[in-house]
């Protein structure tokens, strides 16, 4: 089983490329805020997180993943789940 800071690393190295200008990437860092992602990227960016974790992330819940660390922590609960 994949710790929080497993899955938080790994999702930081699959968000890098997406947003090559954004500077230092944390566990805080806003998806859409500080990354300048659009709906687009973030669609794309969740497509590449279900392939790389094997998991499928409800669209409902979407509005809740604000930040990386958001993501990481609903990607550790659906591990936790399985």
């Amino acid at each position: 089983m994949k710790t929080y800071q497993d899955i938080l690393t790994e999702l930081l190295n699959t968000i890098r490329p997406l947003a090559p200008n954004a500077g230092s990437l944390d566990e805080d860092t806003e998806l859409m805020g500080n990354l300048g992602l659009d709906s687009m990227k973030v669609m794309n960016l969740l497509q590449e997180v279900e392939d790389h974790f094997d998991v499928s992330i409800p669209i409902n819940v979407l509005p809740d993943v604000r930040t990386v660390g958001d993501l990481a922590r609903k990607i550790h609960q659906i591990l936790s789940d399985q």
